[in-house]
C-alpha cells in the first residue's frame, strides 16, 4: 500500500492465511465466528475503498480473520489500514466479551496539519464517532494516535519531508442474536474512519457534520 509505507502487521508474531478451508471445514471452527466472518465478506462498502483478506495474527486469539483496505482516488492511494477480527470462545477478561476488533489506520498529512496539537484527540473522536453514527454499541475501547515526521538526507535528500498520522485501536463489539456481533456494520464504520482520515467528502447527506482533513499532502501513485 503506497499511502503509508511499512508493515501493517502488529507485533504479535506469526500470521495465519484465512483460506476458505480454514473457515468452512472442520467442526473446530465455531459457528459464531464463521457467521461473523461471513458478515465481513458480504458487507457493502464505499467504492473508493478497496478491501481484501490478508494474513491474520496467530497469537492474539484462537480464531482470527484480517482485512486490508486502501482508500483509492483514481490511481492514487490516500490512506490504508488493517482490521482484524479476534474470537476467543472462552471469553477474555480484558475484552469483556468473546470478540475483539483491532485496527491500524494510516495516512500522510501536510506538516501543518500534523503539528496541530488537537489532532490526536480529533482522530480518536473520528473512530468513536464513526461507531456511534451507525448506532453500534461497543465496550473497552483503547488505542493510540501517533504523529510521525520523516526527513531525508544524503542520497534521499531530494525527497520532501513527510508527515504521517497513525491510529491503532481496539474495541469489543456487542454480541447480538446467537452471540454474533454485527461485524458488517463495524466494518462499514471502520471504512467511514478510513475515508475521513483520507479526506474524502461525506458519503451521504446524513454525514454532513463529519469533519475531514482540509488539506493533504499530494496522494502517492499506486
Amino acid at each position: 500500500m503506497a499511502a503509508a509505507q511499512g508493515r501493517l502487521s502488529d507485533d504479535a508474531g506469526g500470521t495465519d492465511d484465512p483460506k476458505e478451508k480454514d473457515l468452512h471445514t472442520g467442526e473446530a471452527v465455531p459457528p459464531v465466528f464463521r457467521s461473523a466472518v461471513d458478515a465481513l465478506r458480504s458487507a457493502r462498502l464505499r467504492p473508493q475503498i478497496e478491501v481484501e483478506p490478508t494474513r491474520a495474527p496467530q497469537r492474539l486469539a484462537p480464531y482470527a480473520y484480517a482485512l486490508e483496505a486502501t482508500v483509492v482516488d483514481g490511481d492514487q492511494d490516500l490512506a490504508d489500514g488493517r482490521l482484524v477480527l479476534l474470537h476467543d470462545p472462552a471469553g477474555h477478561e480484558a475484552w469483556r466479551g468473546t470478540f475483539r476488533l483491532v485496527t491500524l489506520v494510516r495516512a500522510e498529512l501536510e506538516a501543518e496539519m500534523a503539528a496541530d496539537p488537537l489532532l490526536p484527540e480529533v482522530c480518536w473522536s473520528w473512530l468513536t464517532g464513526a461507531l456511534q453514527a451507525r448506532g453500534l454499541t461497543y465496550g473497552e475501547p483503547s488505542g493510540t494516535v501517533t504523529r510521525a515526521s520523516s526527513h531525508y538526507f544524503g542520497g534521499l535528500a531530494a525527497r520532501p519531508s513527510a508527515s504521517q498520522i497513525e491510529i491503532r485501536a481496539s474495541w469489543t463489539p456487542r454480541e447480538g442474536l446467537g452471540g454474533v456481533p454485527d461485524t458488517g456494520a463495524h466494518l462499514a464504520s471502520w471504512c467511514d474512519l478510513l475515508a475521513q482520515v483520507a479526506g474524502l467528502p461525506p458519503a451521504g447527506p446524513g454525514d454532513a457534520s463529519v469533519v475531514t482533513l482540509p488539506q493533504r499532502r499530494g496522494p502517492q501513485s499506486r
